[in-house]
């Protein structure tokens, strides 16, 4: 009798979920363990700084299947312990509390963790950091409270933490060291705009400052910057980027630069180990370069693919990039990859919030981004994965149906 396979999966997260899930639905019969670090089964993270934060929504909602659909589809949550360490001769998952699971095949989903701040003060009650279910709950017990948030860092985390906070009518403060919010995902000229949104919205934006410390006795009081300003506070929100947590492999073999290096098929340079999510640093084809995303959509869709690969798959993950962004009243969606460009073009109308942004490099459309426009994102997807010339013009002319514009395939 052939012994049955066993497939480890380290990241109980939405792209470990969704593996663990694939897994079963493409037929795998052998045993699935699913590790996490976090005591919670499988989730999605948007809500978290959205409204499962503003208590929109209830907490069972953020969960991708109810408890018992892991029992009934024999994976094994091992939920609330960490891997520490991968044994790549004796193809084993080392775990905190000393026990070594034996593999045929492994995926790394770890995800990231958050860049702490350092800064004096930086360890005072009152200051946190949005990566969990659990971080929420706290900042959201906070903001129940009312008072006053300085928010450090204007990324998507930092902005839609400020947005849910204004929302439930706190005073809020946001603090960023570029000179626009989301400059290093949209660029200065779309960063700017969201600059005037938050600003129209209440909120306190301050550009171009470097935090010195946080001050106070116990809890934090107040935050000082370099030009010798300090903003009083209740509470403090650090939203500086995450980082991929590639400290599971730092005692193998496995290549890193930048997250774990796969290939398109989410296989790193060790037979049998893959890697996926916010963590798995690999090339798309139709963008012709490597990429590592924090994104919801490429967490679920590699997720989902590394699963495919690690049945036998040879289909390679080549998708166009999307994400998406709550703030406000204001839904922006962005498809694509656009690390330069060298025009954008207007669709629609700025001042009335309601526009697609072009990113074109060289005649060809690399981004785009849809501000309660979505159905512009349709045929931009198709445009980015043609790589052909499109007419700038064209784009701009709210009579001309984008769908029209794509190229047959």
């Amino acid at each position: 009798m052939t012994q049955k396979q066993t497939y480890v999966i380290v990241g109980a997260n939405l792209c470990g979920g969704r593996a663990a899930e694939t897994l079963r639905q493409e037929g795998f019969d052998g045993r699935v363990i699913l590790i996490g670090a976090e005591p919670e089964r499988p989730y999605e993270r948007p809500p978290l700084s959205k409204e499962f934060l503003r208590r929109e929504t209830e907490r069972e909602r953020i969960y991708l299947r109810p408890a018992e659909f892991y029992a009934e589809q024999e994976i094994e949550l091992r939920l609330g312990v960490r891997a520490t360490d991968i044994d790549g001769r004796d193809r084993a998952l080392v775990l905190e509390t000393g026990e070594r699971l034996r593999f045929d095949k492994l995926l790394i989903a770890v995800g990231g963790r958050v860049r702490r701040l350092s800064v004096p003060g930086a360890e005072l009650e009152g200051v946190y950091y949005l990566r969990t279910v659990a971080d929420c709950e706290r900042i959201a017990a906070e903001l129940a409270k009312g008072g006053r948030l300085v928010v450090i860092g204007a990324g998507f985390i930092g902005a839609e933490v400020a947005a849910s906070a204004r929302t439930m009518g706190l005073e809020v403060t946001v603090l960023e060291g570029g000179q626009v919010p989301l400059g290093r995902a949209l660029g200065p000229e779309m960063g700017r705009i969201y600059a005037d949104i938050h600003r129209e919205h209440g909120i306190d934006l301050r550009l171009g400052v470097r935090v010195e410390r946080l001050e106070g006795v116990h809890r934090v009081e107040r935050v000082a910057i370099a030009d010798g300003q300090a903003v009083n506070c209740d509470f403090v929100v650090v939203g500086v980027g995450i980082e991929p947590a590639t400290d599971l492999v730092k005692r193998t073999d496995i290549e890193v630069g930048n997250g774990v290096i796969v290939d398109e098929n989410c296989r790193t340079n060790v037979e049998g180990v893959y890697a996926a999510g916010d963590v798995a640093n690999f090339p798309n084809a139709i963008l012709g370069e490597r990429l590592r995303l924090e994104h919801w959509a490429n967490a679920q869709n590699q997720g989902v693919a590394a699963a495919k690969a690690m049945l036998g798959s040879k289909e390679p993950y080549a998708e166009v990039p999307w994400f998406f962004s709550d703030q406000y009243d204001l839904n922006m969606q962005y498809i694509g990859h656009a690390s330069s460009w060298d025009q954008i073009v207007i669709r629609g109308s700025v001042p009335e919030r309601r526009f697609t942004a072009f990113y074109l490099k060289d005649g060809r459309l690399r981004a785009a981004m849809a501000l309660n426009r979505a159905r512009d994102i349709r045929p931009c997807r198709e445009f980015i994965r043609a790589g052909v010339p499109v007419d700038a013009e064209k784009l701009k002319d709210e009579e001309m149906d984008l769908r029209r514009l794509v190229p047959a395939s």
